[in-house]
């Protein structure tokens, strides 16, 4: 028998996390919530919405579990911030780990956690609660990825990194083995990171500048 989830979000994540959920979890999700200042419509893929307010009086904290379903706004802190007012009402949280990802750390995995398809979890990898890895990256042996952190998609990280709490890292970026990102870093797309990040850095990668010859002009295409 499916446990009974609610996704807090109203959005893209959130019918990303409806999918996921139903169609490859032993969830089923019965409802949503957000706070009643957000709510546009009374339903959303045709499942109720309630006011995050009034949770406690749609759905049980000892028979229902919630997933904060929010992207990295605000350097994950809003998701951070419901998060926790979510184990303040007494609700536990659900991970989702796609059954299409490679997972060899034990599930050494922490609670709201969205690990999507295609990636690679290596040998005594250390994942904390909260934390988002989109789709398609290699988390390598002994690293360490604290929580509320968000991992786009596309991202190496080496042996025995360890990355802090609130960080953001973009597709395409490669973390060298043995390095240390401090809390609250964006690592930018395509950023190659050889030596430890300080706390609240910002990495930005060189962005590929339009060719003065416009395409017409090419004969090889």
């Amino acid at each position: 028998m499916k446990k009974p989830l609610v996704i807090f979000g109203s959005g893209d994540i959130a019918q990303l996390a409806h999918f996921y959920f139903t169609t490859d979890s032993n969830y089923e999700v019965v409802g949503f919530t957000v706070d009643a200042d957000f709510i546009t419509e009374n339903k959303f893929c045709g499942l109720p919405v309630v006011p995050f307010e009034d949770l406690a009086d749609f759905f049980s904290s000892d028979t229902h579990e919630l997933f904060v379903a929010l992207s990295y706004s605000k350097l994950n802190q809003v998701r951070k911030e419901k998060y926790i007012a979510t184990k303040a009402l007494g609700f536990r949280l659900a991970s989702y780990i796609s059954s299409r990802s490679t997972v060899l750390n034990s599930g050494n995995i922490g609670d709201n956690c969205f690990i999507l398809e295609d990636n690679t979890i290596q040998p005594f990898v250390t994942i904390g609660n909260n934390v988002t890895l989109w789709s398609g990256n290699h988390i390598g042996h002994h690293s360490i990825i604290h929580d509320h952190c968000f991992i786009a998609s596309q991202v190496v990280i080496s042996g025995g990194v360890d990355i802090g709490k609130d960080c953001f890292i973009g597709v395409n970026a490669t973390l060298r083995d043995h390095i240390k990102v401090g809390e609250k870093c964006v690592i930018g797309a395509g950023v190659l990171l050889l030596a430890d990040a300080e706390p609240e850095g910002v990495y930005m990668g060189v962005a590929t500048e339009r060719s003065r010859v416009p395409s017409t002009k090419l004969r090889s295409i």
